[in-house]
């Protein structure tokens, strides 16, 4: 009996995370893929909120994370009614590059789909880039979306010729 292809998906709930599910969805229907989505919900650093006010704290990233839950939740069943099979899951660990990777290998994942802001060198050398971690890392394929409208850049280096 022949295996679906499993695919590991990644998303950040960014603006981007339209573009590349529309990806999956072009991807995973002809192959009857089965996809898992994956997003690390990390909270954002914000010590001295936890000083002044730790139970609003607490309550304030509950409710993030809830939020980013549910979004999960809603994007799998949204590609559910397309008739994919999708299972979606948050996580709450370090670095995402590493919590994608370990994923992959436990759920033995035929591809990692990812997608790529297109931030540029400066941005990656500080903060890194998730995609550029998970290829360098992977064990499988991975596919990078780029999320980046070009169509913007040029229109707006043409406006600031002038």
């Amino acid at each position: 009996m022949e295996e679906n292809m499993k695919l590991l998906v990644a998303l950040d709930l960014s603006d981007c995370t339209e573009t590349i599910v529309k990806q999956v969805e072009e991807i995973a229907k002809p192959l009857s893929a089965s996809v898992w989505i994956i997003h690390n919900a990390k909270p954002k650093p914000d010590a001295l909120e936890f000083k002044t006010d730790p139970i609003a704290a607490r309550e304030s990233l509950a409710k993030k994370f809830h939020q980013e839950h549910l979004q999960i939740q809603e994007i799998a069943e949204n590609l559910r009614s397309e008739g994919l099979k999708v299972t979606a899951f948050l996580v709450h660990d370090g670095s995402t590059a590493k919590t994608v990777l370990e994923e992959a290998e436990k759920l033995d994942v035929n591809m990692i789909i990812v997608g790529s802001h297109g931030r540029g060198a400066a941005y990656q050398l500080i903060l890194g880039s998730v995609s550029a971690g998970v290829i360098h890392k992977a064990r499988c394929p991975v596919l990078v979306i780029p999320t980046r409208n070009h169509a913007d850049d040029s229109a707006s280096s043409v406006a600031g010729s002038g």
